[in-house]
């Protein structure tokens, strides 16, 4: 039998008491972040749908390809996904050239000097792939 100290922590695994204990854990420092990201996320997401809109538009109209850039990360627990931004560089549709090659776009200067390229991670924040606190995945060809 454990001693008491550690009886007080243990989760109990029956009853309603166990039930509660388990979806009411407030110690859990993992849901807490959790939740503050979900809402600081929320919250800048409606301050900021106008103006990502607004640059959506700026982006289909200055060229042809995809508004978002993917780039494939590695989050917690070694999970991957596909971090958003908003492209800043010149579509390639032939994919010839390699990625640091390419030229940025006029708008896409203004999207990296102001940051506001970054707006769209917000989205990979409520999908629970990346926490707003630690928003750099890393890049799958330093864990492979």
């Amino acid at each position: 039998m454990p001693p008491a100290d550690q009886q007080q922590y243990a989760a109990p695994t029956r009853g309603i008491r166990g039930y509660l204990q388990r979806v009411h854990n407030l110690h859990d420092p993992d849901r807490m972040w959790r939740l503050a990201d979900i809402v600081i996320a929320c919250a800048l997401l409606t301050v900021t749908l106008p103006l990502m809109l607004f640059v959506s538009l700026a982006i289909k109209f200055e060229g042809p390809g995809p508004v978002f850039d993917r780039h494939s990360c590695i989050g917690r627990r070694s999970r991957r996904f596909q971090m958003l931004s908003f492209r800043t560089i010149a579509h390639d549709p032939e994919g010839t050239l390699p990625r640091w090659a390419r030229k940025p776009t006029q708008i896409g200067q203004f999207l990296r000097s102001t940051r506001i390229e970054t707006l769209p991670r917000l989205i990979n924040v409520l999908r629970g792939e990346m926490s707003i606190t630690d928003p750099d995945g890393s890049s799958p060809s330093f864990l492979d």
